[in-house]
């Protein structure tokens, strides 16, 4: 489609159909950072489906912003037995889309279906026992050891998520993706099925049937979750410079994430505020595909974490201005307490070492399948560095250019090169995900168990297993710096550096979140 031909289609999407002033009034416009392609979050990490599960579904218990779980739908809980006995209780009155309550068996049925996919989730599920539903309101899990991080796993916002769904639902199982037609949530809004329409429209309507948490105040995902829009829309511009025309003129409420090149543009318009919402930012990273050649070959591997330059990554992403950005990132968030220095010298922009190291392991012109995004403006950036860096090594790039949509479906494929498979392709984590190795999916060395790329490597899963029992944090933090030397030796992933992402939004909108980088929906009304 010519550059013309889309914006006008895009402008007509803003514009029809046309609401009368009053639904205007209740209706919030949003965009979203990615097309949403997939409605499962418990199939996928994408963030863009993990945010659109926040609408729709609740959780057992939130994370307030100093990062302290708190009861959500719970009433509350009691421990016995030495931390080995846990007895849920959900709170009165919480009701599925459809009407159903929330009863205790559902519950239990959407923690086995998310421990199947999520790194904590699957620590959790190790160590247990047993997980019944006693009776509609109570369930209980009988641990083989105390688990410690049991609320942290319960109430942890990044990806995947604890969402609770029907039992019905839950069932399904959890390397299949649910259908449009499941979604029944036990959130705050409802999902419009019928005026889904992907890569253009997703549109959610408040759900009169939920009932907030009693009392405090919304704190990151946890608290009161009171909606005040009977309509959220969220309008798909993959198109940066029409995102920001529609900012700008009001056409829409909400930008999710701000690109660098508009910032200064919308920073003079003063019916836009911007602001900076998640101080632990955006962790970038290059993930290889151990099943296909080359990048199953650990020295291949080495060559292009020798090959990385952060700076390059992250003046493409958000300029030159390094409030922006940082660098001399490894595994853990920087100024978190397990971040550390060791082995960051490995990533040295050295072309020519890494050239050597790719002679040494054996390339012999092998085609590199690059899935390259399109519609998300840091994941381009990444995607046309690490293209531009392939080429100067000298390498065959095939740089399937896409949007990030079909990205995530084409990661999940297994398959060779010549069947469809890839070697590489660039993402973004946020800081949350990466502070420790509990949630810490790109590091993980588990094989076909392991997030798409796939990784077998048996230390880092001893590491991590160690990492669980430590007594303290001095001994967690050892275990940190030699979980860094061996990723960096191995290399599951490359680290890229971090990066801070501003939204904007209309000022006739007030109650603006997006804790931990997730945009909500709750406690937003009209100024």
């Amino acid at each position: 489609m010519k550059r013309r031909t889309f914006l006008g289609a895009a402008a007509a999407t803003l514009a029809a159909p046309s609401l009368p002033r009053a639904q205007a009034a209740r209706t919030l416009k949003f965009i979203p950072h990615a097309n949403l392609t997939v409605v499962d979050p418990i199939w996928t990490t994408a963030y863009v489906s993990r945010n659109h599960g926040f609408l729709v579904w609740d959780t057992l218990y939130g994370l307030d912003e100093q990062y302290r779980p708190q009861p959500q739908m719970v009433e509350g809980h009691t421990v016995e037995n030495d931390g080995k006995l846990w007895t849920f209780t959900l709170r009165e009155g919480l009701r599925f889309h459809d009407g159903e309550p929330v009863r205790a068996r559902d519950c239990v049925a959407s923690i086995a279906r998310w421990a199947k996919r999520d790194a904590m989730g699957a620590r959790l599920a190790a160590l247990t026992d047993e997980m019944v539903a006693l009776d509609d309101r109570r369930f209980r899990i009988r641990l083989k050891r105390p688990f410690g991080l049991m609320l942290d796993a319960l109430a942890k916002p990044p990806s995947n998520v604890c969402f609770i769904m029907p039992e019905r639902v839950a069932e399904t199982d959890a390397f299949t993706q649910i259908r449009p037609e499941q979604i029944i949530g036990s959130g705050p809004f409802t999902f419009k099925r019928d005026e889904f329409v992907a890569g253009s429209r997703v549109v959610y309507e408040r759900f009169a049937g939920y009932q907030p948490r009693a009392g405090g105040t919304a704190s990151g995902t946890a608290g009161p979750k009171v909606v005040h829009f009977d309509r959220v829309e969220w309008h798909i511009i993959p198109d940066f410079a029409t995102a920001a025309a529609a900012i700008q003129s009001g056409e829409v409420d909400w930008w999710e994430n701000l690109t660098a090149d508009h910032i200064p543009i919308l920073s003079r318009n003063r019916n836009v505020n911007i602001f900076t919402p998640d101080p632990l930012g955006s962790i970038s990273i290059l993930r290889p595909n151990f099943l296909t050649v080359p990048t199953n070959n650990k020295l291949f591997r080495q060559a292009l974490l020798r090959a990385v330059n952060q700076a390059d990554y992250m003046a493409a992403v958000m300029g030159a201005d390094p409030k922006y950005w940082k660098t001399g990132v490894g595994v853990f968030t920087p100024g978190t307490p397990l971040a550390t220095d060791v082995g960051l010298d490995a990533m040295k922009g050295d072309l020519n070492e890494a050239r050597r190291l790719i002679r040494e392991s054996g390339y012999n012109g092998e085609r590199i399948v690059l899935l390259a995004t399109t519609d998300i403006a840091s994941l381009v950036a990444l995607s046309q560095v690490t293209g531009d860096l392939l080429r100067r090594l000298g390498l065959n790039v095939d740089y399937q250019a896409m949007d990030w949509g079909t990205v995530v479906q084409r990661r999940a494929s297994r398959e060779p090169i010549d069947r469809g498979g890839w070697n590489i392709f660039c993402t973004n984590w946020a800081g949350l995900d990466h502070i420790n190795p509990a949630g810490h999916h790109a590091m993980r060395g588990s094989g076909a168990q392991a997030w798409p790329g796939w990784p077998d490597i048996p230390r880092i899963e001893e590491l991590r297993e160690a990492w669980f029992d430590a007594p303290d944090l001095e001994a967690q933090k050892r275990i940190a710096a030699e979980i860094q030397k061996v990723v960096l030796e191995e290399v599951p992933y490359i680290p890229l550096g971090q990066f801070f992402q501003p939204l904007a939004h209309r000022r006739s909108i007030t109650g603006v979140m997006q804790p931990f980088g997730i945009p909500v929906f709750w406690n937003v009304r009209r100024a």
